[in-house]
């Protein structure tokens, strides 16, 4: 009986983790924002000056 309720009890966490790797399950995390990972990544190639950076994250946000 005890091996039924331990099987149960996993079944119900596997689709709990399955859930939010699918992401159909929204616990309130975000996922990254794809224009201000472009950004991040023309700063740090010195495509962009500090302040074109700020000014263009601040409008992103």
């Amino acid at each position: 009986m005890v091996v039924f309720w331990v099987l149960i009890v996993l079944g119900i966490v596997a689709l709990v983790r399955g859930a939010n790797w699918t992401g159909t399950c929204d616990s309130g995390s975000s996922k990254p924002d794809p224009a201000l990972e472009i950004l991040k990544k023309r700063y740090a190639r010195g495509e962009i000056s500090k302040e074109e950076f700020e000014e263009k994250r601040k409008e992103l946000v």
